[in-house]
């Protein structure tokens, strides 16, 4: 009897073993240096955010990225600590991470991801 595989399991067999996860499928967001996938459209939580550099989405997923050092920010909405997501391949700043937040009502995007609009584009729309 064949084992069904999700598509989050797949990707982090993929990358524990150093691979970069190819995804597939229909609206894709890809690294806007390099083209590396970063995430599916589907994965995305809001479009209401701002980055650094302008707009940002929230995503509940990514992958291909490389994760750094966390450290706290004051941002829009209060006290994070996050920590700056690179494309794997290139290296390029697409966002951050939320580790934690300090204010109950931020709790839910512990874990999320911020991806900027203009670090990001779609792919297979």
């Amino acid at each position: 009897m064949g084992m069904l595989i999700r598509k989050e399991e797949l990707v982090s067999v993929k990358l524990a073993f150093g691979l970069m996860a190819e995804l597939s499928g229909p609206r894709l967001y890809s690294c806007c240096n390099c083209r590396n996938h970063v995430s599916y459209h589907d994965d995305i939580m809001s479009k209401a955010f701002q980055g650094r550099h302008g707009r940002a989405f929230l995503f509940s997923h990514a992958m291909n990225i490389v994760v750094g050092p966390k450290e706290d920010r004051n941002l829009m909405t209060g006290l994070h600590t996050v920590a700056d997501v690179y494309c794997c391949d290139c290296r390029q700043v697409l966002g951050w991470k939320y580790e934690r937040a300090y204010e109950e009502s931020q709790k839910y995007k512990e874990g999320k991801f911020i991806l900027e609009k203009s670090k990001i584009v779609k792919e297979n729309w």
